[in-house]
């Protein structure tokens, strides 16, 4: 019955649609001049003041005809204005004013004046037809059960949704801070191959493709990390790269697998350079876009006072986990009663799984995690007091990691090793060495701090969305079901 149901009104639409054409008109338009946005046009209006005209091009998001005169809500991409209809002005064209509908776009031109009700509205001598469309628009498009079509049609969502227009002129607008706040203390943005012979720079499964004419097999990037500080290497002393990376992993709401992270790299800095820049980056981004310095993230109150609490890995894991990672023993006890499977894993990796089962969820406010255990960490400086330690930190907000950071290693022959133990029991297609990233060491790398943040996980903190796919135009999903 449904499915009758949407054939008749597709239908009624493609009847539409041949009685325009046979108007002689050109259903699906080309240029408009001059068109104005609408939010441009309502701030420029003065009252009581004779002549004002504008011309806008949109959407039609509601129409309300009562006979002489049609009423169209038409919304652009800065929002909406009313636009009136007239059949003392359109006469010649009244037959076809009949014939337009929701979800067309159109072009209005016409003088600028106020209704009854005070709206402000465009009372148009001139419609143009500049797009029908074929399809109606959802008439529930906001409910729960309609969650997956909404990011499946995102191109409907966008204008059937403000909040989500806005949303995403957010994000765009953040990144643009981003960079004049890069730029502005001297770092320079730069781009690195996302197609590379050998998957570096993180710990990640990749995608694998195939380059037909060199016949070689091409990992999509897990990470920029190995070609930036290659940069460094060549004297570039700040660079910064704004990035899609790859990661053949699964997905849930703060995981998706192709997503944009920020990563730079400053010489003559360390981890303690990186904790400063990021705070100062952040919170310079909630004071531009978010109301009295805090967000709502579910259920939790985020509070970004500064300064922001720095804290010790062991220290946390000890507070809230209830263990030493000095006392391995007391760290497989807890992944025991926690029901982590340990029996075969390495000491490091049973701490962080302990770790982020135990102590991440309790990091709401702003928080550095600082002091890895080393062997997490194959990039990364060692404390010279501690070779256990490694200079890294992670930035957790709303029980998330958000940022990752290191005091960066720069020791050729200590990279090697690291490289070689970490790539033990390692598929095949994995087990392989940036021999190239180690020759470029050798020649030199100044002491530098790196970081990276991710960005989605970012836009999420600062628009107050939960999910990962609320901040993805288009996100990986499921194939539909037929």
């Amino acid at each position: 019955m449904e499915h009758q149901k949407m054939s008749n009104i597709e239908q009624a639409r493609e009847d539409k649609l041949r009685a325009i054409k046979q108007m002689g008109i050109d259903p699906y338009g080309g240029r408009y001049e001059i068109a104005e946005a609408s939010a441009e046009v309502k701030a420029r209006y003065k009252d009581n003041e004779e002549g004002q005209k504008a011309r806008c091009a949109g959407r039609i998001v509601l129409l309300r005809d009562i006979g002489k005169l049609i009423f169209i809500t038409l919304r652009d991409s800065s929002g909406t204005i009313q636009i009136g209809l007239s059949k003392s002005l359109l006469e010649a064209q009244w037959k076809f004013m009949k014939l337009l509908e929701a979800g067309d776009i159109i072009g209005a031109a016409g003088q600028l004046g106020k209704t009854k009700t005070g709206e402000i509205t465009i009372w148009a001598d001139e419609v143009v037809l500049l797009s029908k469309s074929m399809l109606p628009p959802p008439e529930k498009w906001h409910g729960l059960a309609d969650i997956d079509l909404r990011y499946r049609q995102r191109y409907v969502d966008l204008w059937a949704n403000p909040e989500v227009m806005e949303r995403f002129k957010k994000r765009a607008a953040i990144l643009r801070t981003i960079r004049e706040f890069l730029t502005g203390r001297g770092f320079m943005e730069v781009e690195t191959p996302m197609m590379q012979t050998i998957a570096g720079g993180a710990a990640a499964k990749p995608f694998i493709t195939h380059h037909n004419t060199l016949d070689l097999d091409l990992f999509l990037r897990i990470a920029p990390e190995l070609f930036l500080k290659r940069l460094l290497v060549g004297g570039m002393e700040k660079v910064f790269e704004i990035n899609r990376n790859f990661r053949n992993e699964g997905l849930s709401t703060r995981h998706n697998p192709e997503f944009t992270m920020l990563e730079l790299y400053e010489a003559y800095a360390d981890y303690n350079v990186m904790m400063d820049l990021t705070e100062e980056l952040i919170c310079l981004l909630v004071d531009k876009y978010c109301t009295g310095g805090k967000v709502q993230f579910g259920e939790m109150a985020v509070d970004f006072e500064r300064p922001w609490r720095r804290a010790i890995y062991a220290q946390l894991l000890k507070e809230y986990g209830g263990c030493d990672i000095e006392n391995i023993q007391s760290v497989r006890a807890k992944a025991t009663e926690l029901g982590i499977e340990h029996k075969n894993m390495d000491d490091a990796v049973v701490i962080n799984g302990v770790f982020e089962a135990t102590v991440e969820k309790n990091l709401i406010k702003p928080t550095f995690v600082k002091d890895y255990p080393a062997a997490l960490c194959p990039l990364t400086k060692r404390k010279k007091d501690r070779p256990g330690i490694a200079e890294r930190f992670e930035l957790y907000i709303a029980g998330m990691e958000l940022a990752n950071a290191y005091t960066e290693l720069n020791d050729p022959a200590v990279q090697e090793e690291n490289f070689r133990l970490q790539l033990k029991g390692q598929h095949e297609t994995m087990a392989k060495m940036d021999e190239d990233f180690v020759t470029a060491l050798k020649y030199g790398m100044p002491p530098a701090g790196g970081l990276g943040i991710g960005i989605d996980r970012l836009i999420m903190i600062l628009t107050g969305a939960t999910s990962i796919r609320d901040v993805v135009l288009f996100p990986l999903l499921k194939p539909a079901k037929p």
